[in-house]
């Protein structure tokens, strides 16, 4: 019983929680941080950066299905999205909509490495916060 929650198990939890969480599939990455933080304080650091990375990955991989099998429609975000650039990424992280620009921003083809640095910024954030707030 102890191998289910070790920190170990814990950290590939939060990683397959977090990139699904990133997809369709309606889960809750920030409570998987949190549950991970509340049993192992210890691993502030690392479940941060699973967590990021995990959810990250998840929203790549919609930036890549725009990217490389488009949408027959219009994206609604599409004409935002083009304006805002890759920075508009920070956001990706937001329910439903953060689908939607992953999506877009694959569609318009914008720079990979700038589309993950973006996101990668605006989810640590996220978790960063949600993160102190399980250490209180």
């Amino acid at each position: 019983m102890d191998a289910l929650f070790s920190p170990e198990a814990s950290l590939a939890s939060l990683l397959a929680a977090t990139f699904l969480a990133a997809t369709i599939v309606p889960l809750s990455s920030e409570a998987a941080l949190f549950a991970v933080l509340r049993l192992h304080e210890q691993l502030f650091w690392p479940a941060l950066g699973v967590a990021t990375l995990g959810n990250t990955l998840g929203g790549f991989t919609s930036y890549l299905i725009g990217r490389f099998i488009g949408a027959r429609k219009p994206i609604a975000h599409l004409e935002r999205v083009r304006r805002a650039g890759a920075p508009v990424l920070m956001l990706a992280w937001l329910p439903f909509a953060g689908d939607a620009i992953c999506v877009a921003a694959g569609w318009l083809k914008l720079n990979w490495a700038q589309v993950v640095a973006y996101q990668a910024a605006g989810r640590f954030a996220r978790y960063y916060l949600v993160a102190q707030g399980a250490l209180l």
